[in-house]
């Protein structure tokens, strides 16, 4: 096939272009043309991504979850997945309060600029605040609560509950291993059903996906420079620092901590890992949602990598929901970088506070663009840092949410792999084709 009509290589012209567009048109003004006749295509690839997640994590999750015949063994990977997940979480949080406190970003802003980025985005964050609020105000076993839902319904219709649909999913697989095989079976061949439809429905949503990413682009470039491209490199220039420092630490994390895990936890060669995640990772990149890019991830692992229905069935949903090791990474240079552009030390005891909170935060924070700084600010609210100074980091939020979405996909599919490999589930698949020519590694 040629190479331009290979999928990922349309998607990087699609975001190359919707670059170029961005430029232009932050130059010339064009933000309520960009708005009016661009912005929809993103909205609408974006939404039919959403649209599939449910059914998709439904039918994915409780067949995984019964194809394992043994509740022991569900035990067993379950255990192994969440194990690498906190894990991981923990360290890319160690990484990003040790490069903040190495380069320190917020000694690098000046008065003035603080001042003026506290102002100009002082609305937006008042907004945050009071989204925070209403989350910290939750008690300590809050997340207990809102894990198990009173309605599946009223659940599936919004896919800020999709912990709620994992949990339902689980549960469900599980009651159908407690019935005779008999009786389970209609329901399994249902819900298998379900699975092939909507991972069909990815491969027709992906042919709007280089439009789909030009239009993400082109819009987030106007909305962040509001249609003044000298505005956007100002911010740029005057957040260099802790731009920097958050892009070096989810390089590190993606580049360097994973291909290491990758290499203690499987066989699978780097290079090829990473070629198979290509068009997962450029999804993540336009859409900055993981729920989003489900569909696509599994795609990606199960066609690409090799991994096993039965583990990225169960794996990828529960990664998507609770590993978020590029949001943990960032909400610890933030917390660093706005203690110290007002002033703040943070003692040791403070950041080990900071570490514990975020990778409790992760498990809870919703798969959806800009959840994350919500969570950043009951972080800075426990350490006593003035919760108004996310204003300083809103402005380049969206470009950076892109960047961390990439490392949170990347850690779901090398989960998935490492865990596939230990269950010798990991099955290698022939490069002569893309459809389902593959053979057991194991």
């Amino acid at each position: 096939m040629p190479w331009y009509k290979q999928t990922h290589w349309q998607i990087i012209l699609g975001l190359v272009a919707g670059l170029v567009y961005g430029i232009i048109a932050a130059l010339n003004g064009w933000t309520a043309f960009t708005t009016d006749w661009i912005t929809p295509f993103g909205v609408i690839f974006i939404n039919l991504l959403k649209l599939i997640a449910v059914p998709l994590v439904l039918g994915s999750l409780i067949t995984g979850v019964a194809s394992l015949a043994d509740i022991r063994k569900l035990g067993r990977i379950g255990g192994k997945t969440l194990g690498v997940y906190i894990g991981t979480t923990a360290l890319a949080i160690a990484i990003g309060l040790l490069l903040a406190n190495l380069f320190q970003p917020g000694k690098a802003v000046p008065p003035e600029v603080r001042d003026g980025l506290m102002a100009t985005y002082s609305e937006n964050a008042s907004a945050r605040l009071e989204a925070a609020q209403n989350v910290s105000e939750r008690g300590p076993l809050q997340l207990l609560i809102d894990m198990v839902p009173d309605n599946i319904f009223n659940s599936a219709s919004d896919n800020r509950n999709m912990l709620q649909i994992v949990f339902f999913a689980i549960f469900f697989g599980i009651g159908l291993l407690q019935v005779p095989e008999k009786r389970a079976k209609p329901i399994l061949d249902f819900f298998h059903g379900i699975n092939d439809v909507t991972i069909r429905l990815v491969d027709l949503i992906m042919l709007m996906a280089p439009l789909g990413v030009f239009a993400l682009i082109a819009d987030t470039i106007t909305k962040v420079s509001d249609g003044n491209l000298v505005k956007l490199l100002d911010l740029l220039g005057a957040l260099g620092v802790y731009c920097l420092t958050v892009v070096f630490g989810l390089a590190l994390h993606t580049l360097g901590v994973y291909p290491l895990l990758l290499r203690f936890f499987s066989k699978m060669k780097v290079f090829k890992f990473f070629k198979g995640i290509g068009k997962a990772q450029l999804v993540a990149f336009s859409t900055s949602s993981s729920g989003a890019t489900l569909p696509v991830t599994i795609e990606c692992c199960e066609e690409k990598l090799g991994v096993s229905e039965e583990i990225s069935a169960f794996v990828l949903p529960l990664g998507a929901t609770i590993n978020m090791d590029g949001t943990a990474l960032y909400q610890g240079v933030a917390t660093v970088f706005i203690a110290q552009a007002v002033g703040m030390d943070l003692s040791l005891a403070d950041q080990l506070n900071v570490l514990l909170l975020a990778v409790m935060a992760s498990i809870g924070t919703a798969a959806v663009p800009g959840a994350g700084v919500i969570m950043l600010i009951i972080i800075l609210e426990s350490v006593h840092v003035p919760s108004a100074g996310i204003a300083l980091i809103l402005g380049v939020d969206r470009i950076l949410d892109m960047l961390r979405t990439v490392t949170n996909v990347t850690g779901d599919c090398m989960v998935a792999v490492s865990i596939a490999d230990s269950e010798g589930q990991l099955k290698v698949v022939s490069s002569e084709s893309t459809e389902d020519k593959i053979k057991w590694e194991k």
